[in-house]
């Protein structure tokens, strides 16, 4: 098909990552007031965005009530911003736990999105931080949840992907799977077999190699990774590290970047994926600092590539 958007036009949403899901005060911003959700999303409209993901770890607005909701549509109406897709975080579909009430929050998050005529959802199988992540400085330098090893867990992630699938066929929503470490979709292999097992076409993958990159440890070449899964690249979140490996002893330090300094070349990745077809929108992530500013930087930076005259717009891909 052709491009969907110009560089000018495509989504390119901000995460709400900088913002706590958890106030000062110990309330929670799923039960605050409107207005403390506006407080947040004006300085994303004013950092210069159009577009936000909710991102569920800042606020729930599948588990909000219709009025609460409509509340949240407006002030983002007010504030020019659209809503492009809807990602969720740490709610694992297998957990070992909250699995099967994890599913039907998935369920409802689509049920939401098609709501609200958003056509991109972004769903993973990475477990909550562990007390050692959350009083690390940066939490994946740490280990934390896997998922099991065994054949009969692959079989259930496969079939309640596939569940969720059917569903937002239905409902003209896609699915994103979220790369991460540690989990069926913690390397481009990994997350190849995984796609191919679903063999959906409602579900693409999240090629979010930066959670891959930043690892204390061996990782597959970023050019690799996105070569392996950029034909079934969806919504994409990106961000970049600086990752710094010291062959004499095998240690591996790294921190986290602007999407133009950092170890992954995002202008080369974006450029295969748009050859190859992409045409979803962008989500802009950074933890630590001024994260919103480094998002923003970010933005400006997709659509610098985005405008880049040696990529045919008007080419069917």
């Amino acid at each position: 098909m052709a491009m969907p958007w110009t560089a000018e036009t495509w989504p390119i949403a901000a995460a709400m990552i900088p913002f706590p899901g958890v106030l000062a005060d110990g309330q929670l911003v799923q039960e605050a007031a409107p207005e403390i959700w506006a407080e947040a999303l004006t300085q994303v409209a004013d950092a210069g965005f159009s577009h936000v993901d909710p991102t569920d770890s800042w606020l729930r607005i599948a588990d909000l009530t219709p009025a609460r909701r409509a509340e949240f549509l407006a002030i983002c109406a007010d504030l020019g911003l659209a809503v492009p897709a809807i990602s969720t975080s740490r709610r694992s579909v297998i957990d070992p736990e909250h699995g099967a009430a994890h599913l039907a929050y998935c369920h409802r998050v689509i049920d939401t999105a098609a709501e609200l005529g958003v056509g991109h959802v972004s769903f993973g199988f990475f477990g909550p931080l562990t007390p050692a992540q959350i009083q690390a400085t940066w939490f994946w330098t740490v280990d934390g949840v896997r998922n099991p090893a065994d054949p009969e867990t692959y079989r259930l992630a496969v079939a309640r992907i596939r569940e969720l699938a059917d569903h937002a066929a239905q409902c003209g929503v896609q699915i994103s799977l979220e790369m991460y470490e540690d989990t069926y979709l913690g390397t481009a292999r990994d997350s190849l077999r995984f796609v191919q097992d679903v063999d959906h076409a409602a579900v693409k993958l999240n090629i979010d190699i930066g959670n891959l990159v930043r690892l204390h440890r061996p990782v597959e070449p970023w050019a690799e990774m996105i070569a392996l899964c950029a034909p079934y690249a969806g919504y994409w979140h990106v961000k970049n590290y600086y990752r710094m490996e010291d062959s004499t002893t095998g240690q591996v330090m790294t921190h986290p970047a602007p999407m133009l300094g950092g170890t992954i070349n995002w202008r080369a990745a974006i450029r295969q994926a748009l050859a190859l077809g992409f045409n979803s929108p962008f989500l802009v992530e950074h933890y630590g600092g001024d994260g919103l500013s480094v998002c923003a930087a970010n933005r400006d930076y997709i659509r610098n590539i985005l405008s880049d005259r040696t990529i045919r717009h008007d080419q069917d891909i």
